[in-house]
Protein backbone atom coordinates (compact mmCIF):
# COMPACT_ATOMS: atom_id res chain seq x y z
CA UNK A 1 0.00 0.00 0.00
CA UNK A 2 1.14 3.35 -0.88
CA UNK A 3 1.79 6.33 1.57
CA UNK A 4 0.11 8.33 -0.87
CA UNK A 5 -3.28 6.52 -1.73
CA UNK A 6 -6.31 8.78 -1.77
CA UNK A 7 -9.89 8.45 0.11
CA UNK A 8 -11.30 7.52 -3.00
CA UNK A 9 -8.66 4.98 -3.40
CA UNK A 10 -9.91 3.75 -0.05
CA UNK A 11 -13.57 3.40 -0.86
CA UNK A 12 -12.55 1.65 -4.07
CA UNK A 13 -10.81 -1.40 -2.23
CA UNK A 14 -13.22 -1.27 1.10
CA UNK A 15 -16.12 -4.20 1.17
CA UNK A 16 -19.64 -3.88 -0.09
CA UNK A 17 -21.53 -3.10 2.85
CA UNK A 18 -18.33 -0.18 3.52
CA UNK A 19 -19.27 1.26 0.00
CA UNK A 20 -22.90 1.48 1.02
CA UNK A 21 -22.20 2.86 4.44
CA UNK A 22 -20.08 5.68 2.46
CA UNK A 23 -22.66 6.27 0.06
CA UNK A 24 -25.28 6.68 2.50
CA UNK A 25 -23.17 9.39 4.69
CA UNK A 26 -22.73 11.50 1.33
CA UNK A 27 -26.36 11.45 0.21
CA UNK A 28 -27.18 12.50 3.77
CA UNK A 29 -24.41 15.30 3.85
CA UNK A 30 -25.51 16.65 0.66
CA UNK A 31 -29.15 16.78 1.84
CA UNK A 32 -28.33 18.51 4.75
CA UNK A 33 -26.05 21.31 2.88
CA UNK A 34 -29.40 21.76 0.49
CA UNK A 35 -31.61 21.69 3.82
CA UNK A 36 -29.39 23.75 5.39
CA UNK A 37 -28.80 26.44 2.16
CA UNK A 38 -32.81 26.43 1.78
CA UNK A 39 -33.55 27.07 5.39
CA UNK A 40 -30.78 29.99 6.01
CA UNK A 41 -32.37 31.26 2.86
CA UNK A 42 -35.99 31.39 4.09
CA UNK A 43 -35.06 32.48 7.32
CA UNK A 44 -33.28 35.50 6.55
CA UNK A 45 -35.97 36.22 4.23
CA UNK A 46 -38.69 35.95 6.99
CA UNK A 47 -36.54 37.81 9.22
CA UNK A 48 -36.13 40.91 6.69
CA UNK A 49 -39.70 41.22 5.86
CA UNK A 50 -40.90 41.32 9.65
CA UNK A 51 -38.55 43.62 10.08
CA UNK A 52 -39.87 45.65 6.91
CA UNK A 53 -43.70 45.21 7.57
CA UNK A 54 -43.19 46.04 10.94
CA UNK A 55 -41.18 49.45 10.47
CA UNK A 56 -44.42 50.42 7.79
CA UNK A 57 -47.05 49.05 10.70
CA UNK A 58 -45.56 51.08 13.17
CA UNK A 59 -45.29 54.31 10.62
CA UNK A 60 -48.44 55.43 11.81
CA UNK A 61 -50.36 54.38 8.43
CA UNK A 62 -53.73 54.07 8.35
CA UNK A 63 -54.55 50.39 9.30
CA UNK A 64 -57.35 50.07 6.53
CA UNK A 65 -55.04 51.38 3.73
CA UNK A 66 -52.22 49.23 4.90
CA UNK A 67 -54.56 46.11 4.73
CA UNK A 68 -55.75 46.87 1.41
CA UNK A 69 -51.79 46.96 0.50
CA UNK A 70 -51.31 43.76 1.69
CA UNK A 71 -54.59 42.72 0.40
CA UNK A 72 -53.38 43.25 -3.45
CA UNK A 73 -50.85 40.46 -2.40
CA UNK A 74 -52.32 38.17 -0.49
CA UNK A 75 -51.00 34.99 -2.32
CA UNK A 76 -47.07 36.09 -1.25
CA UNK A 77 -47.91 37.19 2.41
CA UNK A 78 -45.38 35.37 5.06
CA UNK A 79 -44.56 36.09 8.19
CA UNK A 80 -46.20 39.08 10.42
CA UNK A 81 -47.85 40.20 6.91
CA UNK A 82 -49.69 37.08 6.77
CA UNK A 83 -50.80 37.30 10.48
CA UNK A 84 -52.07 41.09 10.04
CA UNK A 85 -54.06 40.39 7.34
CA UNK A 86 -55.78 37.32 8.84
CA UNK A 87 -56.35 39.00 11.80
CA UNK A 88 -57.89 41.88 9.99
CA UNK A 89 -59.86 40.29 7.79
CA UNK A 90 -61.88 38.21 10.26
CA UNK A 91 -61.99 41.36 13.05
CA UNK A 92 -63.77 43.18 9.44
CA UNK A 93 -65.92 40.20 9.14
CA UNK A 94 -67.10 39.76 12.86
CA UNK A 95 -67.44 43.44 12.96
CA UNK A 96 -70.46 43.35 10.14
CA UNK A 97 -71.87 40.61 12.48
CA UNK A 98 -75.42 42.39 13.22
CA UNK A 99 -75.25 42.39 17.30
CA UNK A 100 -71.71 41.11 17.58
CA UNK A 101 -69.96 41.82 21.13
CA UNK A 102 -66.68 43.38 21.46
CA UNK A 103 -65.77 40.05 23.14
CA UNK A 104 -67.19 38.08 20.17
CA UNK A 105 -65.18 39.57 17.50
CA UNK A 106 -61.88 40.01 19.32
CA UNK A 107 -62.06 36.24 20.68
CA UNK A 108 -62.58 35.51 16.97
CA UNK A 109 -59.84 38.16 15.73
CA UNK A 110 -57.21 36.09 18.12
CA UNK A 111 -58.31 32.76 17.53
CA UNK A 112 -57.42 33.46 13.63
CA UNK A 113 -54.09 34.79 14.16
CA UNK A 114 -52.94 32.26 16.69
CA UNK A 115 -53.98 29.73 13.84
CA UNK A 116 -51.94 31.95 11.37
CA UNK A 117 -49.00 32.10 13.73
CA UNK A 118 -49.18 28.50 14.44
CA UNK A 119 -48.84 27.74 10.69
CA UNK A 120 -45.98 29.87 9.75
CA UNK A 121 -44.29 28.60 13.00
CA UNK A 122 -44.92 25.60 11.38
CA UNK A 123 -43.30 26.47 8.05
CA UNK A 124 -40.47 28.01 9.34
CA UNK A 125 -39.50 24.50 11.08
CA UNK A 126 -40.07 22.46 7.91
CA UNK A 127 -37.20 20.33 7.36
CA UNK A 128 -35.05 20.78 10.35
CA UNK A 129 -35.94 17.31 11.98
CA UNK A 130 -34.22 16.23 9.31
CA UNK A 131 -30.62 17.79 10.00
CA UNK A 132 -31.46 16.78 13.87
CA UNK A 133 -31.78 13.40 12.80
CA UNK A 134 -28.48 13.37 10.59
CA UNK A 135 -26.82 15.50 13.68
CA UNK A 136 -27.81 12.12 15.07
CA UNK A 137 -27.44 8.95 13.94
CA UNK A 138 -24.40 9.68 11.03
CA UNK A 139 -21.85 9.17 13.54
CA UNK A 140 -23.52 5.64 14.55
CA UNK A 141 -24.00 4.84 10.59
CA UNK A 142 -20.04 5.68 10.34
CA UNK A 143 -18.97 3.40 13.14
CA UNK A 144 -21.00 0.24 11.98
CA UNK A 145 -19.11 0.95 8.49
CA UNK A 146 -15.94 1.08 10.38
CA UNK A 147 -16.93 -1.81 13.45
CA UNK A 148 -17.66 -4.35 10.07
CA UNK A 149 -14.47 -3.25 8.41
CA UNK A 150 -12.48 -3.52 10.79
CA UNK A 151 -14.17 -7.17 11.30
CA UNK A 152 -13.88 -8.43 7.82
CA UNK A 153 -10.33 -7.08 8.33
CA UNK A 154 -9.39 -9.18 11.04
CA UNK A 155 -11.46 -12.28 9.47
CA UNK A 156 -9.08 -12.16 6.89
CA UNK A 157 -5.83 -11.87 8.60
CA UNK A 158 -7.24 -14.42 10.47
CA UNK A 159 -6.51 -16.70 7.37
CA UNK A 160 -3.30 -16.30 6.76
CA UNK A 161 -0.44 -17.96 8.53
CA UNK A 162 1.79 -14.98 8.86
CA UNK A 163 0.28 -11.73 10.00
CA UNK A 164 1.96 -8.67 9.31
CA UNK A 165 0.63 -4.93 10.17
CA UNK A 166 0.62 -3.95 6.73
CA UNK A 167 -1.62 -6.81 5.72
CA UNK A 168 -4.48 -5.58 8.66
CA UNK A 169 -3.39 -1.31 7.79
CA UNK A 170 -5.41 -0.95 4.76
CA UNK A 171 -8.49 -2.77 6.18
CA UNK A 172 -8.45 -0.53 9.09
CA UNK A 173 -7.78 2.40 7.27
CA UNK A 174 -10.86 1.52 4.86
CA UNK A 175 -13.25 0.81 7.53
CA UNK A 176 -12.03 4.54 9.29
CA UNK A 177 -13.33 6.58 6.61
CA UNK A 178 -16.78 5.39 7.62
CA UNK A 179 -16.40 7.29 10.95
CA UNK A 180 -14.72 10.07 9.59
CA UNK A 181 -17.85 10.32 6.94
CA UNK A 182 -20.21 10.12 9.69
CA UNK A 183 -18.27 12.84 11.29
CA UNK A 184 -18.43 14.89 8.34
CA UNK A 185 -22.09 14.42 7.79
CA UNK A 186 -22.90 15.08 11.76
CA UNK A 187 -21.06 17.92 12.35
CA UNK A 188 -22.38 20.79 9.77
CA UNK A 189 -25.89 19.19 10.37
CA UNK A 190 -26.46 20.05 14.80
CA UNK A 191 -23.97 23.48 13.97
CA UNK A 192 -26.92 24.22 11.52
CA UNK A 193 -29.50 23.02 13.38
CA UNK A 194 -28.92 24.83 16.64
CA UNK A 195 -28.57 28.45 14.23
CA UNK A 196 -31.65 27.47 12.61
CA UNK A 197 -33.34 26.56 15.46
CA UNK A 198 -32.44 29.72 17.33
CA UNK A 199 -33.68 32.26 14.27
CA UNK A 200 -37.08 29.97 14.55
CA UNK A 201 -37.04 30.72 17.88
CA UNK A 202 -36.19 34.63 17.78
CA UNK A 203 -38.94 34.80 14.68
CA UNK A 204 -41.46 33.06 17.14
CA UNK A 205 -41.43 35.72 19.64
CA UNK A 206 -41.77 38.68 16.72
CA UNK A 207 -44.61 37.18 15.70
CA UNK A 208 -46.09 36.57 19.42
CA UNK A 209 -45.07 39.65 20.33
CA UNK A 210 -46.77 41.80 16.81
CA UNK A 211 -49.72 39.43 17.11
CA UNK A 212 -50.58 40.21 20.93
CA UNK A 213 -49.93 44.08 20.04
CA UNK A 214 -52.10 44.11 17.11
CA UNK A 215 -54.65 42.52 19.33
CA UNK A 216 -54.19 45.18 21.97
CA UNK A 217 -55.05 47.82 18.94
CA UNK A 218 -58.23 46.30 17.29
CA UNK A 219 -59.43 45.93 20.90
CA UNK A 220 -58.88 49.39 21.33
CA UNK A 221 -60.21 50.39 17.94
CA UNK A 222 -63.98 48.29 18.62
CA UNK A 223 -64.02 49.61 22.36
CA UNK A 224 -63.83 52.73 21.06
CA UNK A 225 -66.56 52.41 17.87
CA UNK A 226 -68.83 50.83 20.75
CA UNK A 227 -68.81 53.56 22.82
CA UNK A 228 -69.30 55.92 19.93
Amino acid sequence: MSADISIFDLFLQASLLVKLVMLILLGMSVLSWAVILKRSKLLNRASKNASTFEDKFWSGIDLSKLYQEVKGRKDELTGTEQIFYAGFTEFARLRRTPGASAEYVMDGAGRTMRVTLSKEIDELENQLPFLATVGSISPYIGLFGTVWGIMTAFIALGQVKQATLAMVAPGIAEALVATAMGLFAAIPAVMAFNRLTNQVTKLEHNYVTFAEEFHSILHRQVMTENKE
